[in-house]
């Protein structure tokens, strides 16, 4: 099983490398890991103490950036090691402030794996959620070097709980630690005699509860929703834009923000010519704006945009998944979505304590805003769901202070 593995990672290398010609999201990918061991070499120092985190991509990223930034304000001598698998993370984070080094992550072959923990030379690792490297989680082991999981999640159709699934379950003997999100994640780990777990909850919650206190203030968006109610549809596809098309032209007293989840120009044209009254965030002046549909064209500012709206669409629903919903929740805002919530834990607690709505049509989308317009009690909801999910990361640092 180990060989076909390292095919199948050799193989995703190539492919990538084809798609680069004419993908510019591969074109990263495979541009950023050039030279990628030269790259460290100059910026880290091995000898110093470092702590690794890697995260698949920006989400991750936002899920355990209160666990980073928790230890860097407790242990501010230590430097802070962060890698990407995907450049949707990379390129909005590689910049970013209280860390020492941001990075691509190689492909995950052994003489990558030793080289890069060489190079780094962490105390610890901290991976989030998911992406369970082989050799990676290999090295980190025969090095002593403590490896730990935080907000994972695991369920029965994962290949960890299969008859087939020896090698994936070997991957995870690796870990000194799990944090897992719930109960069932603990009693699957259990059923194949990992016991080295905690349930701490999600840091996803302690992170949107936080940026809800303070938020960052975008003055042209405050002028342009004018007091109106404002729907805010974060992270969208195009099947979630046709359908918010016909809510617009329904609703003319609301105001309406659409934030895509992909903002290459092609794509931001296409909801122009779907919604023609529309205007662009990077064409909005501080003056009040005579339209009543925005398109946000820029990346990183959902998070915050959403202090300005009354309730929330979250995009994915009708493709692999929705997105982030606890951020448009940690304002107050009740959410709508598409019918393809069932990975997501939150989800299925807003809509069982009636903060959430997902719908599978028009119809439905209607239905769904028409009552949380009525119901002036949804939005506080789905705030004191989030607040009385918060803690995960002080359990988390609770935990790993005992190996400093």
């Amino acid at each position: 099983m180990l060989l076909l593995y390292n095919i199948a990672i050799q193989l995703y290398g190539l492919i990538i490398k084809i798609f680069s010609l004419f993908n510019n999201k591969a074109k990263l990918f495979v541009q950023g890991r050039r030279n990628i061991f030269e790259k460290i070499q100059k910026k880290i120092d091995p000898a110093k103490s470092n702590i690794w985190f890697h995260f698949a991509s920006l989400g991750e990223f936002e899920q355990g950036r209160p666990l980073l930034e928790k230890i860097k304000s407790t242990y501010p001598e230590k430097q802070i090691i962060i890698t990407f698998f995907s450049p949707s993370g990379y390129e909005i984070r590689k910049d970013y402030a209280l860390a020492d080094g941001v990075f691509y992550l190689p492909l995950d072959t052994p003489s990558n794996a030793k080289q890069l923990i060489a190079a780094i030379n962490p105390e610890l690792a901290v991976f989030t959620k998911y992406e369970y490297w082989y050799h990676y989680f290999k090295v980190l082991h025969q090095s002593g070097i403590p490896l730990y999981i935080i907000s994972g999640i695991f369920r029965p159709d994962q290949i960890f709980f299969k008859w087939y699934g020896s090698f994936n379950r070997k991957i995870l003997s690796f870990v000194n630690h799990f944090f897992v999100q719930n109960e069932e994640s603990k009693q699957l780990l259990s059923q194949i005699n990992i016991h080295n777990v905690s349930i701490s909850g999600d840091t996803r919650f302690d992170r949107v509860a936080e940026n809800a206190k303070s938020p960052k203030e975008f003055e042209t968006i405050r002028k342009f929703c004018d007091n109106n109610n404002t729907l805010i549809a974060g992270s969208t596809w195009p099947a979630d834009e046709h359908l918010l098309a016909t809510l617009i032209n329904a609703y003319p007293n609301w105001k309406f923000i659409i934030a895509p989840h992909e903002i290459d120009k092609a794509h931001i044209d296409e909801i122009v010519k779907l919604i023609p009254e529309s205007v662009k965030y990077s064409e909005l002046t501080n003056q009040p704006v005579d339209t009543q549909t925005l398109i946000i064209d820029n990346i990183g500012l959902l998070s915050s945009i959403y202090q300005y709206g009354q309730i929330a669409y979250i995009g994915g629903g009708f493709g692999v998944g929705i997105h982030n919903t606890l951020e448009a929740a940690a304002f107050g805002m009740p959410v709508i979505f598409g019918p393809r919530y069932d990975k997501f834990q939150e989800a299925k607690d807003l809509i069982s304590i009636n903060a959430a709505v997902s719908i599978k049509n028009a119809e439905e989308l209607f239905i769904a805003f028409q009552k949380l317009t009525e119901d002036r009690t949804s939005g506080d909801l789905a705030k004191r769901y989030v607040n009385t999910k918060t803690g995960s990361t002080d359990q988390i640092i609770k935990y790993i202070a005992q190996n400093f």
